[in-house]
């Protein structure tokens, strides 16, 4: 079966929480220990509620995959009486997981898509992201470059 991917609700935190738990895990080699974890997602979930977009991909009717997207809005500007507004958002791609078994069946480049397309209806002025070493791939078979025009600074 093809994976099918959609926009998440508030009705799937918990199921986003569990991808990140999930993730997280297999990270550390096993389980997790924390008791307040769920408590915590949920609060964090409802908080980001407003500029948060979530997709989840889904495999014979199971989430085995999803995509966080961070909107950011621009401050508005006065604007002259000719030429097109400029964009008034751009987003930052983040929390992009699917699950071992699934892997390789392009989950990941469907979910890409899906944040692509609805960056480019909303007219955003970019995506970002900060990939793992392993997603650099992915991402730049989607049409993502290095970014020169940024810069970071870290703690310490």
């Amino acid at each position: 079966m093809s994976p099918v991917v959609r926009l998440a609700t508030r009705d799937d935190a918990p199921v986003v929480g569990a991808l990140r738990r999930a993730w997280t895990e297999e990270i550390a080699g096993g389980p997790i220990d924390d008791d307040d974890y769920d408590r915590v997602f949920a609060a964090w979930a409802e908080r980001e509620s407003h500029q948060r977009v979530t997709w989840l991909a889904e495999l014979d009717a199971e989430v085995v995959g999803m995509l966080n997207l961070l909107v950011f809005t621009r401050m508005p500007r006065p604007q002259p009486a000719s030429g097109p507004p400029p964009p008034g958002q751009w987003g930052y791609v983040a929390n992009v997981y699917v699950v071992a078994r699934a892997r390789d069946a392009g989950i990941g480049t469907r979910l890409l898509d899906a944040v692509v397309a609805h960056a480019d209806s909303h007219g955003f002025a970019r995506l970002v992201l900060s990939p793992s070493e392993r997603s650099v791939d992915l991402y730049e078979r989607a049409g993502f470059v290095p970014a020169t025009a940024l810069m970071l600074r870290t703690p310490g």
